[in-house]
């Protein structure tokens, strides 16, 4: 999912800052001035993605992107759009935003670079198309149900399925917990259609591992392909969620691209950013094979993909391993049946989420994994920070928040009530997650209705301090060191 905390790198031909919003993280100094975007892409390089476009950029692929609203006209992403349709229930239709959450998730996938004089923000698939489609994520300030959140998200993926969407990306999350039967049938009901109609849906799994993992909707409901983040090391971020719904993971950190800041660019981290990676891969290789099914798609990209490094077949903090096109187009090997769903489905219920460590004098308290997250990784949330603005300038248009999935925000009444409300949560190969229990609070009747918890998600960028310039990118690894590429 994505965090709102996550930036896009910066434009700058001049001499231009790199401002931060972070929603929680230490105050550093601006960073240094920017003249390329593509150049501090990072995840480009070490995916081999120039060697990559001379077979394929997607082309003939349409990536149907579930989020809350686009920039029609940014220049990285003018003509990669086709007609989309809002779900939100807002006003101003597609082409509105209250955060830069949905066009940057655009970006990653298909942008063109075509900003800055050709310098500016590259999608992996820069071939493919991309079909917009809004749905309420809670940043206009008065928050979303988790029933409005998965009924609008069900309504969007029927909509691409039925529109030709090949890939649909949807980097959003509510709290599982608070499903009810119902809201969890009518998106399991889209799904399946989707799945019908030949799609792969792919969703972000959360940014909330420091504040309890709890399970998240869509991306832990059965064939939605569940995306985790990890580093340039392919660790997994310390706020990418852990869990059996994890069914691969993808660059999530220090992501460059297009944003609606001031300076139209921004950089981020996050389960959202790490979706819309692994949905253009899916698109790559959907590109050059044309009559493979979704689930040969999938396939390919597990069997293909970086294993975890205790070398199990999978673990919770990376699935089946990170994501690598390059290799699923080079060495594919066999795509296997096109009619069998290659997760396989668990039995054991995913771990229940649990209360976030006591806060401690450290920023980023660790969080134990398969494989633990490097150095440097984003405070909890995530989050986008504009580039190319002077740190004293405010982030227009609340900036991108690309790596945090909008927060699906339950509102909360006054006093709590006692209610227990055990939902059967129809979960995917991950099982059954656990039965929803609502908070409980002296004094209240067995009647009165369950009290939605606090925000779930990612809440829309804040503004705040500069952040430090990224690390020096230099060129990229060679194959045999590149985690990404051997």
């Amino acid at each position: 999912m994505r965090r709102t905390d996550t930036g896009r790198g910066g434009r700058g031909f001049a001499a231009a800052l790199l401002a931060a919003g972070v929603i929680a993280g230490p105050a550093v100094a601006p960073a240094a001035a920017a003249d390329s975007i593509r150049a501090q892409q990072w995840h480009l390089d070490a995916m081999h993605a120039p060697e990559m476009w001379k077979t394929t950029k997607g082309e003939g692929i349409t990536v149907a992107v579930i989020d809350s609203g686009f920039k029609l006209d940014h220049p990285d992403l003018v003509g990669q759009f086709l007609e989309g349709k809002d779900f939100s229930e807002l006003p101003g239709g597609v082409g509105t935003y209250a955060s830069g959450h949905g066009t940057a998730m655009a970006a990653l996938i298909a942008g063109s670079g075509k900003g800055m004089s050709g310098n500016g923000a590259y999608g992996l698939a820069p071939g493919a198309k991309l079909l917009p489609l809004k749905v309420n994520g809670g940043e206009t300030g008065g928050g979303v149900t988790t029933s409005v959140a998965l009924r609008q998200i069900a309504q969007a993926v029927t909509y691409a399925a039925d529109n030709g969407a090949k890939v649909i990306s949807i980097s959003q999350g509510t709290d599982a917990s608070w499903a009810t039967t119902d809201d969890i049938a009518a998106a399991n009901t889209a799904i399946a259609h989707a799945e019908a109609k030949g799609a792969l849906v792919v969703a972000s799994v959360g940014n909330s591992a420091q504040q309890g993992n709890p399970v998240e909707y869509p991306g832990a409901l059965p064939h939605v392909v569940g995306v985790g983040a990890v580093d340039r090391n392919s660790s997994t971020t310390d706020e990418s969620e852990r869990g059996p719904q994890v069914d691969l993971v993808a660059p999530g950190i220090d992501m460059f691209g297009a944003c609606t800041a001031s300076s139209g660019y921004c950089k981020g981290h996050g389960t959202s950013d790490a979706t819309a990676i692994t949905s253009a891969s899916a698109a790559l290789v959907w590109s050059v094979h044309k009559d493979w099914s979704a689930n040969q798609v999938l396939r390919v990209l597990m069997n293909t993909a970086g294993k975890p490094v205790d070398g199990s077949a999978r673990t919770d903090a990376v699935g089946y391993g990170t994501v690598r096109p390059r290799i699923a187009l080079t060495t594919p090997g066999d795509p296997g049946p096109a009619d069998v769903y290659p997760i396989q489905e668990k039995a054991a219920e995913p771990p229940a989420a649990t209360p976030p460590a006591t806060p401690s004098a450290s920023p980023q308290p660790s969080v134990p994994s398969a494989a633990p997250s490097a150095a440097g990784s984003p405070a909890p949330g995530g989050g986008s920070t504009p580039v190319g603005t002077p740190a004293a300038q405010p982030k227009a248009d609340g900036a991108s928040d690309s790596d945090s999935v909008v927060p699906v925000v339950a509102a909360v009444a006054g006093g709590l009530v006692l209610v227990a409300v055990v939902v059967v949560l129809v979960r995917r190969r991950r099982g059954a997650a656990p039965a929803a229990t609502a908070p409980a609070a002296a004094g209240s009747g067995p009647s009165a209705p369950p009290v939605p918890p606090a925000p779930v998600g990612y809440p829309p960028q804040q503004g705040g301090p500069a952040v430090p310039p990224p690390p020096a990118y230099g060129p990229p690894s060679p194959p045999s060191d590149n985690p990404y590429a051997r």
